[in-house]
């Protein structure tokens, strides 16, 4: 599909996501979707058409038995908030929805991030690396973190002085949230 139009916008689905291309015309303007894409939009006697062009970005899922390493970043302060990993299906339902997915490798399950909390991560962006085995993806959280230990960012502990010390306040209380 590279280089291919299109008049409208589609779920896109399999393991690729695409970029997409805005298409020059009158009276348009370019916006962002849900996964940092652009398209142009044309108003034009009462109605809007979105033209676009499709570029698909495939992972490789080869590297890491059937995974990729997904860092997740906050899309406004580009705080490091976690790092999961996704397979193809996660990949593709991240995609369709909107929202991060991930593969559980304890569970051996696939999860949509904030099934259980709620605290659901938006896809503002995706990104790759240079060898396409791995992901960033810069999102909005929907809650008050992404932590199941009860803290903004997993990544709330520093090393001070050869010992691990918290570096952050917890922003919810996980026993409220998970049980327990």
């Amino acid at each position: 599909m590279i280089g291919a139009s299109c008049a409208c916008f589609a779920p896109i689905t399999g393991s690729t996501i695409g970029t997409i291309r805005a298409i020059g015309g009158p009276a348009s303007s370019i916006f962002s979707n849900n996964i940092g894409s652009t398209a142009r939009r044309t108003q034009t006697a009462g109605f809007v058409l979105f033209t676009h062009e499709f570029i698909p970005m495939t992972l490789d899922f080869t590297k890491l038995d059937g995974l990729a390493a997904c860092v997740v970043q906050d899309w406004r302060n580009q705080r490091v908030l976690m790092v999961g990993f996704m397979n193809q299906e996660a990949w593709k339902r991240t995609a369709e929805t909107g929202f991060v997915h991930f593969y559980s490798r304890s569970r051996n399950k696939l999860w949509m991030k904030g099934e259980t909390s709620g605290h659901r991560l938006v896809v503002k962006e995706l990104r790759t690396d240079c060898d396409q085995d791995a992901v960033l993806a810069l999102v909005e959280s929907l809650g008050p973190g992404v932590c199941h230990e009860g803290f903004e960012s997993c990544f709330f502990r520093k090393l001070d002085g050869g010992e691990w010390a918290s570096a952050d306040t917890q922003t919810y209380d996980p026993a409220q949230v998970y049980g327990g």
